[in-house]
């Protein structure tokens, strides 16, 4: 079971790509897991034949637990139901012998590793993304590929014992003790998405020192453009606008504007961000997630509102990959469409702001002469990191979104 993505402890498997007996080569789909996030293919890493299945559909595993056989040409096959879903402690603190073939904890060393012309160690960009993933060093690997070059298989079977599965952390315990269910409590354990949240979100909230600022929009000039876009365009193609889409536009443009605002904490340093990872918070049936438009700053207003409606569907039905949630600079969180005035939402680490926006709401404001007229507002707050962004900062950026805002039209140029 490899891991597909940056959160992944474990995977459910959806369904088998390949039936038993299947030639199946490098990069060919062999099954479909599910993650914390999404329902996302997953790939074989080496050729062989499928020989037996070690988990049925349904089953949930953890990370590097054996979840099928595969046999090299020529290999004898081992007896039905002998090899182990995962190996014993005591078997993946030691060297699998040279012998080993198929083995997913073999250790590969029948070809010594190769040398770029520069020096650097010759590998496959997705055994470059595992090794990282596992805080592997390919230098002290050897390769299995042509030349000597480092393959996946290479860094999923070195060094068992770094890269088996960490255990999924325990939620801490409430202060309060909880009372014990009663008969007509329902006890709903934590799935993996909402586990994650829960840890990442404690910890943004105990390691992040917040602050909170707050302003109100007029929203009357961005709801009379929006309106105007809509009716001129074509009924069969074009793209309705939503507030949304314009709010995200104007967030993206004045992190470009205030890029002290698009940046991240980094131990002795302070990360500025080139470009703007603009992730969005979408409710789904088991939590949230925040998928990401990036280089969201070469975006217009149209194709932002397009790639956040794609990420959002396919989000609702877990079909994002992996690199779809990272990359993100700044997250917006809107809650307005559930009726929700004002709020203050919690910083999405490693990032340094989100801005939380409510509904728009009428109300009788301020007009000219001091007449007071019915007018269109939105609470729009901004939750950030005090360690990389000062009071003065996030009033700049505040005050540089509620310009774009309100002069709507140069979000189009």
């Amino acid at each position: 079971m490899p891991k597909l993505a940056d959160t992944m402890t474990e995977g459910t498997l959806v369904k088998w790509r390949k039936n038993i007996g299947d030639k199946v080569s490098t990069g060919d789909i062999v099954a479909e897991v599910e993650t914390d996030k999404a329902t996302m293919e997953m790939e074989s890493f080496d050729d062989g034949i499928l020989h037996e299945y070690l988990m049925k559909v349904g089953e949930k595993v953890p990370t590097g637990s054996r979840i099928a056989v595969l046999l090299a040409k020529g290999e004898k096959a081992p007896a039905p139901g002998s090899t182990p879903a995962s190996a014993p402690a005591s078997a993946k603190a030691a060297p699998a012998p040279a012998a080993a073939t198929s083995s997913p904890t073999a250790v590969s060393a029948s070809k010594p590793t190769a040398l770029s012309a520069g020096g650097r160690v010759k590998s496959s960009p997705l055994a470059r993304k595992i090794a990282a993933e596992r805080g592997l060093s390919l230098d002290a690997l050897s390769g299995s590929g042509p030349g000597g070059r480092i393959v996946a298989k290479d860094v999923l079977s070195a060094n068992p014992s770094a890269s088996a599965p960490r255990a999924a952390a325990a939620p801490a315990a409430s202060a309060v003790p909880v009372p014990p269910p009663g008969p007509n409590d329902t006890v709903l354990p934590l799935s993996g998405m909402r586990r994650v949240i829960a840890d990442r979100l404690l910890a943004s909230k105990t390691q992040i020192p917040h602050f909170y600022l707050h302003i109100e929009v007029d929203a009357g000039p961005l709801m009379k453009m929006r309106a105007d876009l809509n009716a001129g365009a074509d009924p069969a193609t074009g793209v309705k606008l939503t507030v949304n889409d314009f709010i995200l536009k104007a967030v993206v443009a004045a992190a470009v504007k205030v890029p002290a605002a698009n940046s991240a904490f980094n131990g002795d340093s302070i990360l500025q961000f080139g470009s703007v990872g603009l992730s969005v918070a979408v409710a789904v049936d088991d939590g949230l997630v925040t998928p990401v438009v990036r280089e969201a700053q070469t975006k217009s207003l149209r194709d932002i509102s397009e790639a956040v409606k794609d990420l959002a569907t396919r989000a609702r039905s877990k079909k994002l990959k992996p690199d779809e949630y990272q990359g993100g600079t700044i997250t917006v969180s809107n809650l307005g469409s559930y009726g929700i005035d004002f709020f203050d939402a919690i910083i999405n680490p490693p990032q340094a702001v989100i801005v939380s926006v409510g509904a728009i709401v009428k109300k009788p404001v301020v007009g000219p002469n001091d007449s007071i007229v019915v007018g269109q507002r939105v609470a729009i707050g901004l939750s950030a990191d005090h360690r990389v962004v000062d009071g003065a900062v996030a009033a700049q950026y505040l005050s540089e979104l509620r310009r774009l805002l309100e002069s709507p039209a140069l979000l189009l140029v």
